[in-house]
């Protein structure tokens, strides 16, 4: 008898560490970056009436691209540090006539963005 009894108090001990551990919130997550990096400098490159090519040369492709609207670049970055100290920003690149002509987003619109590359 006294037999069952410390095998059901060790059973109850090795059941309550266990459920203990599976819902803790101490296990160790790793930051893990998602998506284009870009930095304000990077942006500030961009100029009306770039080429796809020039916009690729400065920023890189794009991790997704829409196969249904070729005109716009969606280039996303998240980024989480911890459990609720999330990082997220996109950038917004519109074409038209394969030319570059808006920029939109989390991001400051460049101040010379209006002027164009001397071809």
């Amino acid at each position: 008898m006294q037999s069952l009894k410390t095998f059901s108090l060790w059973l109850i001990v090795a059941l309550t560490f266990s459920s203990l551990a599976g819902c803790s919130s101490w296990v160790y997550r790793i930051n893990i970056p998602q998506g284009n990096f870009l930095e304000q400098s990077d942006v500030d490159k961009l100029r009306v009436n770039m080429t796809r090519e020039q916009v690729i040369y400065v920023l890189g492709r794009p991790i997704a691209e829409d196969a249904f609207d070729n005109s716009t670049w969606r280039y996303v970055y998240s980024f989480n540090k911890g459990r609720d100290n999330e990082q997220h920003k996109e950038l917004v690149i519109k074409f038209e006539n394969e030319k570059l002509v808006a920029v939109s987003g989390d991001y400051d619109q460049p101040e010379n963005f209006d002027t164009p590359l001397e071809q």
